[in-house]
């Protein structure tokens, strides 16, 4: 008899085909299963050919109210699946809260991997792999969405985005006026869907992409890492060292001082020196 569990359960986010065996398996040995839309969830299940258990609405409005009636399920020994309309539960959907909370009681937490547009979107886009980040939906408004936008105008990293269709536009153009319009970037949209679509170039030419039709479908923007700034000059490091001494820091400190405030050698540092006045 299957021991009792919360299993997150990844679902395709878009070709039915992407269904894994395994989350079959996973999804016809629950007891329920908490899904955002219980129409969507029939119509996969049905796709699978798998009966329909009891299915709670588990969305952004309910997932709060929800957390203690799922618990309790799990309590008497149910398996109940966490699923979303399309992904992997808990990535910019419902999910974070049941799974934090079946942690934090000692309940056992189990997943199914499988498909996720942030990854996906990664790897398609042409642009470094190695160190990314993910910021998923960017705030709509205030000050929330200034902050974020004015983190990622030194973020080295290549960083994913997910946005609306109604609000792509707007986005990729504030992005342009935060970032510079050489920023490279993909704009990927209908992921795994027949009108799949990946967009590469810059900023500036995806304001100009996105100009030339309406958008549809679920967006991923996945932008290249700020570029690292040129190492300073010897004539920067050399002012840095004569700002120090002018305000009474001995040479040795200064040379400490500058070396970590410019990010540069402290053996550059102290050969520069030689040539500045000061104790």
């Amino acid at each position: 008899m299957a021991k009792p569990a919360l299993v997150v359960v990844a679902t395709p986010i878009g070709n039915l085909g992407d269904l894994s065996p395994r989350a079959v398996d996973a999804l016809a040995g629950v007891d329920a299963i908490a899904c955002e839309d219980t129409r969507r969830t029939r119509k996969l299940l049905s796709h699978a050919g798998i009966r329909t258990p009891p299915l709670l609405t588990v969305n952004d409005h309910t997932e709060a109210s929800q957390v203690k009636a799922i618990l309790a399920r799990l309590d008497k020994g149910e398996r109940v699946a966490v699923v979303t309309d399309a992904g992997t539960p808990g990535i910019s959907d419902p999910g974070e809260r049941l799974v934090a909370a079946a942690a934090a009681a000692g309940l056992p937490v189990e997943v199914v991997p499988g498909p996720s547009a942030a990854i996906a979107a990664l790897v398609v886009s042409g642009l470094p792999t190695g160190r990314f980040c993910f910021e998923g939906f960017l705030p709509r408004r205030g000050s929330g969405r200034s902050e974020r936008l004015d983190a990622l105008r030194t973020e080295r990293r290549t960083t994913v985005i997910y946005e609306a269709p109604h609000r792509v536009r707007a986005t990729a153009a504030e992005l342009t006026e935060a970032l510079g319009p050489r920023r490279r970037v993909a704009v990927v949209r209908e992921l795994t869907k027949l009108h799949e679509e990946v967009w590469r170039g810059t900023l500036a030419g995806a304001v100009e992409h996105l100009a030339a039709g309406e958008p549809r479908g679920e967006y991923v923007i996945v932008l290249g890492g700020a570029e690292a700034p040129a190492p300073p000059d010897d004539e920067e490091v050399r002012r840095a060292l004569q700002a120090q001494l002018d305000a009474g820091t001995t040479k040795k400190s200064a040379i400490t001082d500058v070396a970590r405030a410019l990010s540069v050698p402290k053996r550059r540092v102290y050969e520069i020196a030689t040539s500045v006045k000061g104790r």
